[in-house]
């Protein structure tokens, strides 16, 4: 790879580096299988011509279509761009746009690839990194500039961080066990916000690093805004939640919560009916202190004396196990998702996936019905893999769709359900095969939310399949009577 580099333009280096970690510059594109379908044309280009700068102007113009007409328009785009491609590229960029790229080229990769190609430390590179984003937005400085180049990536203000993230624990036992001496915060079900403060200054970041407040300071979140230029401090970057809250301060569902944050019209009335709250748990800079490389008790003291009570996330500081679960069991009492375990002397790691934070969360299980599967990409082609699910609807017989996934499958499972769901199959198309309802598989999930989408009106969330239940019959399976109970106690519990 950093041969492949070194060999790039100036202009093509942080598109290649993009793509070869299986990320578009756009970010998320909202490209979903139906529309590389659709717009799969029925030939393909002979010989390579694209090239990268191409495919990522092309790509910017999908991004941008916006507005009535808007979905042909970018299916028109999609087609035209496919149509351009040899029939390798096709796949590519289909793997790529749905996020299916798997070749081994992850950040940590890419981070050493750029730094060989540089004749820089990996090291070097990856504070970098840290610090603007991802190794896509420093590749082209170390290239062209070295590290002398890569020296100016210091915290700043107004210069959003990738977020660091946290690993999953099975269970308060699970995290407290692995953090001995830990402090437990309320994981909220909110839109996770960066916030930069410069004396009177105010800007609000999303995790993917969008300025929500660029073009009027109080146009997403003012109720937010509003709060930060009280604090006690010149010059703050803050790590935190936006959420709406009802007056006696449970959460609204988080679809409702994300209606608000986006919202762009009409945001004086919606702070009346939807009012949005943020919750801060952590400091990385006051002042003129850079406190990223600082353990977390220093970046939490930080932010309890610039930050009054009500904008600090609930927080214990346990050692002892059943603390520990007896605040969990009130978090998700009030509503919440479940608990953050952190480790106390941890620095913050922008952009890391790191085991200094550990997340639980509520879960649930149903016993769900296969209706039909997706062929796979990738590490899974020739494999069916993604799974649609269904919920037994008492009266009529039916199953009623609740929604896919794709995740929690191992190789042999995915060897199995495939033999399996082909002797069942009652109809294909390129895409999906459609089987007779018969194969129980047991469906972990941390909440429902309503969806227009599936006849139900319910969608599961964060579904991960936990394993197939041979000793079940599709009559046995969960209803859908079931699942509104779950939905209705969801509902009274927010």
């Amino acid at each position: 790879m950093a041969e492949f580099l070194r060999e790039l333009t100036p202009e093509e280096i942080d598109i290649g580096v993009s793509y070869l970690a299986g990320a578009t510059r756009q970010g998320r594109s909202g490209i979903g299988w139906a529309a590389i379908r659709d717009a799969q044309p029925a030939s393909n280009a002979r010989n390579p011509e694209l090239t990268l700068i191409d495919v990522d102007a092309a790509l910017g113009q999908i991004a941008g279509a916006a507005g009535r007409g808007s979905i042909a328009e970018r299916t028109r785009l999609l087609s035209e761009l496919f149509a351009r491609a040899t029939a390798r590229e096709q796949a590519f960029l289909a793997r790529l746009l749905l996020g299916e790229l798997r070749q081994g080229a992850l950040e940590g990769i890419m981070i050493e690839a750029v730094g060989s190609a540089a004749g820089v430390p990996a090291e070097t590179v990856r504070r970098a990194a840290m610090v603007a984003g991802g190794i896509a937005s420093v590749a082209a400085t170390a290239l062209t500039q070295g590290a002398e180049g890569l020296s100016r990536y210091a915290i700043a203000l107004f210069r959003p961080l990738a977020p660091m993230l946290a690993q999953s624990a099975d269970d308060v036992a699970d995290a407290m066990a692995r953090i001995a001496v830990a402090a437990l915060e309320w994981k909220v079900d909110g839109a996770r916000v960066q916030v930069h403060k410069d004396g009177e200054d105010v800007r609000i970041y999303t995790r993917t690093g969008n300025d929500v407040t660029a073009a009027d300071v109080t146009a997403a979140a003012p109720e937010t805004v509003s709060a930060v230029r009280e604090a006690n401090a010149k010059a703050l970057i803050l790590d935190g939640e936006a959420i709406a809250l009802k007056t006696d301060g449970a959460p609204y569902p988080f679809q409702d919560t994300m209606r608000r944050f986006g919202r762009q019209l009409d945001i004086d009335a919606m702070r009346v009916t939807l009012p949005l709250s943020v919750f801060f748990f952590d400091c990385l800079r006051h002042d003129d202190q850079d406190l990223v490389p600082r353990p977390a008790t220093e970046r939490f003291a930080a932010l309890t004396a610039a930050l009054p009570r009500e904008l600090l996330i609930p927080r214990l500081v346990a050692s002892e196990a059943s603390a520990a679960q007896a605040f969990y069991d009130d978090a998700v009492e009030r509503g919440h998702e479940g608990v953050m375990v952190k480790a106390l002397d941890a620095a913050y790691e922008p952009g890391a996936r790191s085991a200094s934070w550990l997340k639980v969360k509520r879960v649930h299980t149903l016993d769900l019905v296969v209706l039909a599967a997706e062929w796979g990409h990738g590490r899974r082609r020739g494999r069916l893999s993604n799974l649609h699910l269904g919920a037994r609807d008492p009266v009529s017989g039916e199953f009623i769709m609740l929604g896919k996934t794709f995740k929690g499958m191992t190789d042999e499972m995915l060897a199995w359900q495939t033999e399996e769901l082909l002797k069942r199959e009652v109809e294909r198309d390129d895409w999906t095969v459609r089987v007779r309802p018969e194969l129980v598989v047991e469906i972990t999930f941390n909440d429902l939310q309503a969806s227009p989408r599936y006849p139900g009106g319910l969608a599961l969330r964060f579904a991960r399949v936990k394993g197939y239940r041979p000793d079940k019959k599709a009559q046995d399976a969960d209803t859908i009577d079931t699942v509104r109970a779950i939905y209705g106690a969801q509902e009274r519990r927010v």
